[in-house]
């Protein structure tokens, strides 16, 4: 990671003009998804966390999960909208690193439209075009909705069209499961984005 700020003076959004839902809240207070959470459950993640959802053919709780409330784009931005930049004490959704329009959720089968098998994708916007932060900002994205969707949900997080200039290649590490994983094992890696998601609400 840079020493330096790579961008001193982002742009910030006011983030009462943000899209939520979720209620204000005592700022002090600590979320499921704060660093008590992670000190525990961080070290347990493996691949099967990322690996894609085979529904078992029995199972209530599978088929309680597939039959609760539909998840839409609001939800998913709440979710991600209050993680703090690794670089700066901002959130994601004040910098505008992740918006409503930028995220989709369609079938995860394409030819089963009716399955409730979901994709989510979240396009990322970084701050400037040669952040080198991008992949950690995307890791963070990535972790906090597969901790916090059921298992239904396939998460595909990707750095927005024209937005940074090795976008390609910070697409292609977000995208291999074995890279992600790896990546994961890595303690300091990890508190850096436990860092980032204890604002979380």
């Amino acid at each position: 990671m840079a020493s330096e700020m790579q961008n001193s003076n982002p742009t910030i959004l006011n983030t009462a003009d943000l899209p939520t839902r979720l209620r204000l809240s005592d700022p002090h207070k600590s979320s499921t998804y704060g660093s008590e959470f992670f000190s525990s459950a961080l070290p347990s993640l493996s691949v099967d966390v990322l690996s894609d959802y085979s529904p078992s053919t029995s199972g209530s709780e599978n088929d309680d999960d597939l039959l609760e409330e539909p998840i839409d784009e609001q939800e998913v931005y709440d979710l991600i909208s209050t993680i703090s930049d690794p670089e700066h004490p901002i959130s994601l959704g004040a910098l505008a690193v992740v918006s409503l329009p930028d995220i989709r959720i369609k079938p995860a089968l394409s030819d089963v439209p009716d399955s409730p098998l979901r994709t989510v994708t979240v396009l990322i916007t970084p701050t400037i075009t040669h952040c080198s932060l991008a992949t950690v900002i995307g890791l963070g994205v990535r972790v906090r909705l597969e901790q916090s969707l059921p298992p239904r949900f396939r998460v595909d997080v990707r750095i927005k069209e024209g937005t940074h200039s090795t976008a390609d290649e910070v697409n292609k590490q977000l995208a291999d499961k074995e890279r992600v994983a790896a990546a994961l094992e890595n303690g300091t890696l990890m508190g850096v984005i436990a860092k980032m998601l204890e604002t979380c609400q």
